[in-house]
């Protein structure tokens, strides 16, 4: 499968991005009937078969080696497909999507000085401003500008369950380097099928359900179908024709697309939602944004090769290996 040489690859990574921003949007909508559980467990049950066929036919991996890296793939999967899926989903029955997607914005910057320990490399001190930028701005978000609540512990339940996602996914995004020879969906495929059997002690327990209502249906189809395949395959024909850095640039968009979407639906930005996501977003680029002839030379100083939050894969030096 090919994309257009010129408008493809722009057209392929707009889509993915805003296909992410709407596992925000249509999550918020979904836990309003379903639990986070049924929610988790429903989303990787659909999305398994789809995402095994386009592997096949995108990448036709050697799925025996690619089992024979079960055992970090059963972690990987824990970790990012049902870890961070529920504490996305539960923090979104506290706080509103754009919040999330707000708060989220951090975990490249997160992952950036994640990397630089796991190198045991001293981060660069763009890196560590860059995430202190960033966390500042989290702070601003969660307390709603009153950053002195912090004292006194008055913060937004879901707000802090989204910082726990995020330090989760910079888990899942470290212990994912190990996988370096493996398909990208391929690997998500695979970790989509171990989230489905590791939710299934719950759905034995009467705990998943489908929802009867029809926009938490719709929205648990549409998670399904478009951030959880649709993004996955987009994101990684885009990488075959696109720098990943560049790639990269384009994860910003999931938080713009959030915002956007609670803009139409009559959602109004506060001060404090302004100003923190500036600094969370400035954050980012102060991590990002270094000289082309010194990217790459330094494990953990670079997003190039790391998997940023919010369902999206990583953008390795490469560029043939996803989240």
């Amino acid at each position: 499968m090919q994309l257009p040489a010129r408008t493809g690859p722009l057209v392929a990574l707009v889509g993915a991005t805003l296909f992410w921003a709407a596992n925000y949007v249509l999550g918020a909508v979904a836990v309003r009937e379903m639990t986070p559980v049924a929610l988790t467990a429903l989303r990787w049950s659909l999305a398994v078969v789809p995402l095994l066929v386009i592997a096949q036919v995108v990448e036709r991996p050697d799925w025996r080696a690619v089992l024979r890296t079960w055992p970090r793939q059963l972690v990987l999967a824990a970790l990012g497909m049902v870890g961070y899926a529920l504490f996305v989903y539960t923090a979104l029955q506290h706080t509103s999507p754009v919040n999330a997607s707000l708060v989220n914005a951090l975990n490249p910057a997160l992952i950036a000085l994640g990397g630089a320990a796991l190198a045991r490399r001293a981060p660069s001190r763009r890196t560590v401003l860059g995430t202190a930028v960033g966390l500042l701005g989290v702070l601003v978000v969660i307390t709603g500008g009153r950053v002195a609540d912090l004292v006194q512990l008055r913060l937004n339940a879901g707000d802090v369950l989204m910082v726990g996602a995020i330090v989760v996914w910079t888990l899942y995004t470290l212990g994912g380097r190990g996988l370096a020879g493996v398909p990208p969906i391929a690997s998500t495929a695979v970790q989509a099928g171990v989230a489905a059997l590791l939710m299934t002690p719950f759905a034995l327990a009467g705990q998943v359900r489908w929802p009867s209502g029809r926009d938490a249906t719709v929205a648990l189809v549409v998670i399904a179908v478009l951030p959880s395949v649709g993004s996955y395959l987009l994101w990684n024909l885009a990488l075959r024709r696109v720098p990943p850095a560049e790639a990269g640039s384009y994860l910003n968009l999931i938080t713009v697309f959030t915002v956007l979407a609670g803009a139409l639906t009559g959602y109004a930005l506060g001060a404090a939602q302004v100003a923190g996501g500036l600094l969370v977003l400035g954050g980012v680029l102060l991590v990002r944004d270094r000289p082309a002839s010194r990217v790459g030379q330094h494990a953990g100083e670079t997003l190039r090769d790391v998997r940023p939050a919010g369902d999206v894969p990583g953008v390795p030096a490469d560029g043939r290996r996803g989240r």
